[in-house]
C-alpha cells in the first residue's frame, strides 16, 4: 500500500505515520496544496497512491478543496469511481455539512479525531487495503 498523509498537525501526522508505516510506503504533506502536488506527481510517475488520509482544516487549501481537485485530476486521466485512490477524511469536524460535503466529493470514509488505531485499521480492511489479519 502506498499512502499519503495530509495533516498540518504534527502529532496527528506522526500518529498516522506510525499506524500506516508497517503496512506500506507513507508520504507526508502538511497542507492541501502540497497534497495535490504530491498526488498529481504520483499519478504522472505511474505510481499513484492507494490511500489518502486527509484532514479538512488546513492552511493554504483545506481538505475539501484538495479532495475535489484530486478527484478532478483522476477524472482527467479516466480514473473513475472505485479505480481511484481511497480517501479517508480524518478530522476533528463532525458536523453534518462537512460529512455530506466529503462524501459528495467522493471520499470513501470519514473518521473523527481523536484518531483510534483500531478504527483506522478496520476501515483499511473494509476498503480492501489491508488483509483481514493485519494489525
Amino acid at each position: 500500500m502506498k499512502a499519503l498523509i495530509v495533516e498540518d498537525d504534527f502529532t496527528s501526522r506522526l500518529l498516522l505515520q506510525r499506524i500506516l508505516s508497517p503496512h506500506g510506503e507513507v508520504h507526508l504533506a502538511v497542507d492541501g496544496e502540497e497534497a495535490v502536488t504530491a498526488f498529481k506527481s504520483a499519478l504522472e510517475g505511474g505510481q499513484p497512491y492507494d490511500l489518502v488520509c486527509l484532514d479538512i482544516m488546513m492552511p493554504k487549501k483545506d481538505g475539501q478543496a484538495a479532495l475535489r481537485e484530486m478527484r478532478e485530476i483522476e477524472a482527467q486521466r479516466g480514473i473513475l469511481g472505485l479505480d481511484g485512490a481511497k480517501v479517508i477524511m480524518v478530522t476533528a469536524l463532525s458536523d453534518s455539512k462537512n460529512i455530506i460535503e466529503s462524501f459528495a466529493s467522493q471520499c470513501e470514509s470519514f473518521i473523527v479525531k481523536p484518531l483510534d488505531r483500531s478504527k483506522l485499521l478496520k476501515e483499511l480492511r473494509s476498503l480492501k487495503l489491508l488483509g483481514e489479519k493485519a494489525s
